[in-house]
């Protein structure tokens, strides 16, 4: 089965990705996590991303689509994958189709804005072995430190307030037509997220299994 896992940043598209990836023994395929990889190789894509990232905008489609073509092409994805955070534009959508890519289900991911605010302006990254933390929901045992490797953990330049709050404004204007894109296709079927992480599994696996 191959799904597209859409909501703004911060809705936890990522979270649910990996609950069904475990159920179902498909891989998650992040683009934001394949994109910070480049960004931390040096890679020429990488490179590139890393400017617009740093702005809150979108990354250019060719760098993004040169990236996951190699990554759907591996081994592991052969029996189907989820895609969170591609694609983000009609225009991506429409790339993803030209790849003669099928996608069963899109599972949308709502979430008000003031919760994502206060999700991601919250969220911490450890700079040594990349462990997620969150001050209020997640913290670290020692302030500012990783509890698994001691490394500093930072506040990623995307997670401030005023980029979070650029970053919704991108997703609106660019992301948001896709909903009506694949709802055209009788694809699309949104999720609430719940206060529970383990309630908006719950809905997002029902949804998933649906027939």
């Amino acid at each position: 089965m191959n799904l597209i896992f859409l909501g703004a940043p911060g809705a936890g598209k990522g979270t649910q990705a990996e609950v069904v990836c475990e159920k179902l023994g498909i891989p998650a395929i992040s683009t934001g996590n394949m994109l910070r990889e480049a960004v931390k190789n040096g890679t020429p894509a990488g490179l590139a991303a890393k400017e617009c990232m740093d702005r809150g905008d979108l990354v250019p489609d060719e760098v993004v689509i040169g990236i996951l073509k190699d990554r759907i092409a591996q081994d592991d994805a052969k029996n189907g994958f989820i895609l969170d955070g591609f694609p983000r534009t009609v225009a991506q959508a429409e790339a993803l189709d030209a790849m003669g890519v099928q996608i069963d289900k899109v599972i949308e991911i709502a979430v008000p804005d003031e919760k994502i605010i206060s999700r991601l302006s919250g969220r911490r990254v450890c700079e040594g072995c990349g462990a997620s933390y969150h001050v209020d929901f997640k913290p670290t045992k020692v302030e500012g430190k990783c509890n698994l490797c001691g490394a500093n953990v930072v506040q990623r330049i995307d997670d401030k307030p005023e980029t979070v709050i650029a970053r919704l404004k991108t997703y609106y204007e660019k992301t948001a037509p896709l909903k009506d894109y694949y709802m055209r296709k009788g694809k699309l079927i949104t999720v609430q997220g719940q206060e529970e992480i383990a309630e908006t599994s719950k809905l997002t696996l029902a949804a998933v299994e649906a027939k």
